[in-house]
């Protein structure tokens, strides 16, 4: 409930046991057909986490606190079945399986951090230029990036960004926005504008309307080449 993105850590070192707590609490997140399909990659090397930053475009993630690399991982399952038909490993329903695992995982990591009153960020745009990252990371097949996440002790305490109404997201057996969506939206648009213009930092006029408009329109170039890496990595064929 008092989730916070943070973006600006110390340069305390979290330590080797505070960090394999974080990732047991990802091994034990609910996973399809208990396959565990994702591993984590932690960026040491600081050329390498230089590479990453300039693929995300955000200086910060050449920061402190510690980088970790979110990947569904089928490549286990292609080396165990061996002789085996690992055509289904190839299939789009294979390859969400393992996206969620690897979402679900990065989140319960997210959520032990901040129980432990570590700060954390989630980094999407580490997929910016994803054949770029693959080779960075040396991927082999089947092993796609999902996500980044940068966990530390915090070095700000930026506001709670408030939510939108649950009537707005949150129905009873079929999707229904109610009769009243539109003046619920522009109330809602309200409070995000009174958000940035009152917030310590980078204030500016912006509305939640144009967050969503303006998201959709300014996708970076190399996102486009997202299913060409995903089809390269041999996921998405089915």
């Amino acid at each position: 409930m008092t989730h916070r993105t943070i973006r600006q850590f110390t340069d305390q070192p979290i330590g080797k046991p505070i960090l394999q707590q974080l990732i047991t609490a990802a091994q034990n997140t609910a996973t399809s057909h208990f396959l565990q399909s994702f591993s984590i990659i932690h960026i040491t090397d600081h050329r390498l986490r230089q590479q990453i930053a300039g693929i995300s475009k955000q200086s910060y993630i050449d920061g402190n606190g510690e980088l970790l690399i979110f990947l569904v991982d089928h490549h286990r399952a292609a080396l165990a079945a061996d002789q085996h038909d690992t055509s289904g490993l190839h299939t789009a329903d294979k390859f969400i399986q393992g996206a969620s695992d690897t979402l679900l995982a990065a989140q319960n990591l997210v959520a032990t951090a901040e129980s432990m009153d570590l700060g954390t960020v989630i980094l999407g745009s580490i997929l910016n230029d994803p054949m770029q990252l693959i080779k960075l990371l040396n991927l082999p097949p089947l092993v796609f990036p999902i996500c980044g996440v940068i966990v530390g002790y915090p070095d700000q305490q930026p506001q709670l960004k408030p939510r939108m109404p649950q009537d707005l997201m949150s129905f009873e057996n079929t999707y229904q926005l109610p009769e009243d969506w539109q003046n619920q939206w522009d109330s809602y648009d309200d409070v995000i504008r009174e958000y940035y213009a009152m917030r310590d930092t980078n204030k500016r006029v912006e509305s939640f309307t144009h967050l969503l408009t303006n998201g959709a329109g300014t996708t970076p170039t190399k996102r486009g080449e997202l299913l060409a890496a995903l089809q390269r990595q041999g996921f998405l064929l089915k």
